[in-house]
C-alpha cells in the first residue's frame, strides 16, 4: 500500500499521530532543536535535558526517541539529526527523512516538521525521503512484511503539487529498484521490454521494440553478438515521450544486461552473484520514462534500452571475435566480458542518427570507476563542459553523489585493434577512462553527451540514508532532474 503524505497546518503541539518527528542541528558544540521551543515547552523543558542525558551529538540521521509523558497528542517524539546548522539542505532533509522511514516503518502514523520553512526544494527531498527509506522488496517472499507507515503528515506551507511531484520522483525510483532486484529468472530482455510496453499506455510515452529480425536487418551487431551465448534473444527498447510545445530533445540510453555471467571470460562465482543487477542502466532510465508525464517535462525525451543476457555456451560470442556495430564500425572483442559497451555502443550510435540536443548513456560499466570512487558515487565522463556543469547540477539537486571524471584522448591508442576499428578492452589501468572512451567512438556529428558510471552505487550492501539494501534506483532522480532543467 503506497504511503500517503500529506500537507498539514496543525502545529505540532496539536497533532495526533503516532511518531512526531522533529529535527535537530549541531550548535556550539551542543545539539539544538530545529522549531522545538513549543514542544519544549509542553513537556517543561525535559526534551532538551532528555537529549543532553542520551548524549545525542545531531550527525545527520541520528535519531533518539523521547517520552511524551502524556502531555502531546503524539504517541511518541522523535528527534533527528540534521548535523551543521549551515549545512543543512534538501540533501539531508532526504537521508534524514530516509533513515526515519526505515526505521519507523512500523509506525502508521508520522508528522514531521523537517519540512516547516524549507521551501518547495526542501519538502520535496523530505517526501522523497520517507517515501524511499521505507522501500521493501518482498516480491519473492513467502511471508511478506511490507511496512506498515500508510500516512506522513508534512506540517508547514506545502502545496500538493510539490507533494505529487516528490511522489513521482521516488516512485520512478521505486520502479527502477524493483527491475534492479528482481532475478534475472524473472527480468531478461523479453519480460523488461514488456514491462516497458505495459508501461507506456499508463505513463503517457510510445514504446517501440526491436526484436532479433530487426536488430539483424538494421545492423545491430553489437547487441547481437552478445546475445549469442543465450537461449534468451535480445531486445532493443525505444520509449519516447513527446510534450505539446517541446523545448528541446535529448536522448537517454540505458545498458540492459539482465545478466551478465561475463561470457567465455567467465567471471568466479562470487562476482557472478549479484549481476542481476548489470540492467541498472535500463532500470533508471525507464523508472525516469514512468516520470515524465507526471512532471511536466517540457523536453522532447527518447529512452533506448539495449537489452541482452551475456552466459557461455557453445554459439557465444569469442574473445577474437570480431563484430560489426549499427553504422559500419568493426570491433574486435578481445574480452567477453566488457560486454556492456558492446551492447551501448549500437544504441549510441543509433541515438546520434536521431539529431538530440544531447545524449546520457547510463550504465554500470566498469568495476574500476569502484576502485576510482568507492561504492557510493558515480563517475562521469563528458565531451562538453556545459552538459557536464547540467549532470553536476542535476545530480546535487537530486541528492546523488556525482564525480566528473577525465577523458585522456591519447589513451585512445590503447584501444587500437590489428584486425578491427577498435578493440573493446585496453590495459588494466585507467579502465572507467578505457570503457568512456570506447563510447565515445561512436558519438558522431559533435552530440554532446555524456557516460554515467553507475557500477559502484547501483547496488547497496546495506541501508543507509533513503537508500535501501540492493538495488538502489541510482541515477533516475538525476535523470528526472535534468530533463526537467533542460524544459525551464
Amino acid at each position: 500500500m503506497p504511503i500517503q503524505i500529506v500537507p498539514s497546518g496543525e502545529e505540532p503541539t496539536g497533532i495526533s499521530c503516532d511518531a512526531l518527528v522533529i529535527g535537530a542541528v549541531k550548535s556550539d558544540g551542543s545539539p539544538r532543536l530545529v522549531d522545538g521551543d513549543a514542544l519544549d515547552q509542553a513537556l517543561d523543558g525535559q526534551l532538551s535535558e532528555y537529549l543532553n542525558a542520551t548524549n545525542f551529538k545531531a550527525n545527520v540521521g541520528e535519531m533518539v526517541e523521547v517520552p511524551t509523558l502524556g502531555r502531546l497528542p503524539a504517541s511518541s517524539l522523535v528527534v533527528v539529526g540534521l548535523g551543521a546548522a549551515s549545512e543543512v539542505d534538501p540533501s539531508v532533509l532526504r537521508r534524514a527523512s530516509g533513515t526515519v522511514g526505515r526505521r519507523l516503518a512500523e509506525r502508521k502514523t508520522i508528522a514531521t516538521t523537517l519540512s516547516r520553512g524549507a521551501g518547495a526544494d526542501g519538502a520535496s527531498a523530505a517526501a522523497e525521503g520517507f517515501i524511499l527509506g521505507s522501500y521493501r522488496f518482498t516480491v519473492h517472499k513467502s511471508d511478506p512484511k511490507p511496512s506498515s507507515l500508510e500516512r506522513v503528515s508534512l506540517l508547514g506551507d506545502v502545496s500538493e503539487q510539490t507533494i505529487e511531484h516528490a511522489r513521482a520522483r521516488a516512485e520512478a525510483t521505486i520502479l527502477a529498484r524493483d527491475l534492479t532486484n528482481e532475478p534475472a529468472s524473472s527480468i531478461y530482455p523479453q519480460s523488461l521490454a514488456q514491462r516497458a510496453k505495459d508501461l507506456a499506455d499508463v505513463a503517457g510515452f510510445e514504446c517501440t521494440i526491436f526484436g532479433e529480425k530487426e536488430l539483424a536487418e538494421k545492423g545491430f551487431g553489437g547487441i547481437l553478438g552478445v546475445a549469442q551465448g543465450s537461449e534468451k534473444p535480445p531486445r532493443f527498447i525505444q520509449m519516447r515521450y513527446r510534450p505539446s510545445d517541446p523545448q528541446g530533445f535529448v536522448i537517454l540510453v540505458g545498458k540492459g544486461i539482465t545478466f551478465d555471467s561475463g561470457g567465455l571470460s567467465l567471471k568466479d562465482a562470487k562476482s557472478m552473484e549479484q549481476m542481476k543487477t548489470d540492467m541498472a542502466g535500463a532500470a533508471a532510465v525507464i523508472g525516469a520514462m514512468s516520470a515524465m508525464k507526471k512532471l511536466n517535462v517540457k523536453v522532447e525525451v527518447l529512452g533506448l534500452v539495449s537489452s541482452s543476457e551475456n552466459l557461455p555456451s557453445g554459439t557465444a560470442i569469442k574473445p577474437g571475435d570480431v563484430l560489426v556495430h549499427y553504422g559500419g564500425q568493426t570491433a574486435e572483442v578481445n574480452n567477453t566480458d566488457a560486454e556492456g559497451r558492446l551492447v551501448l555502443a549500437d544504441a549510441i550510435a543509433f541515438a546520434c542518427e536521431q539529431q538530440p540536443d544531447a545524449i546520457l548513456d547510463i550504465a554500470t560499466l566498469t568495476g574500476a570507476i569502484m576502485v576510482a570512487l568507492g561504492a557510493k558515487a558515480t563517475g562521469f565522463f563528458s565531451n562538453n563542459d556545459d552538459l557536464a556543469r547540467e549532470i553536476d547540477a542535476a545530480a546535487q539537486t537530486a541528492g546523488e553523489r556525482f564525480w566528473r571524471m577525465p577523458i585522456y584522448d591519447d589513451y585512445r591508442k590503447d584501444l587500437d585493434s590489428e584486425v578491427a576499428d577498435i578493440k573493446n578492452s585496453g590495459p588494466r589501468y585507467g579502465g572507467a577512462i578505457m570503457g568512456a572512451l570506447y563510447l565515445k567512438d561512436f558519438v558522431k556529428n559533435d552530440v554532446p553527451w555524456a557516460h554515467l558510471d553507475i557500477a559502484g552505487p547501483s547496488r547497496a550492501e546495506s541501508d543507509y540514508d533513503e537508500v535501501s539494501r540492493g538495488g538502489t534506483g541510482v541515477a533516475t532522480r538525476t535523470l528526472l532532474a535534468w530533463v526537467e532543467g533542460r524544459g525551464r
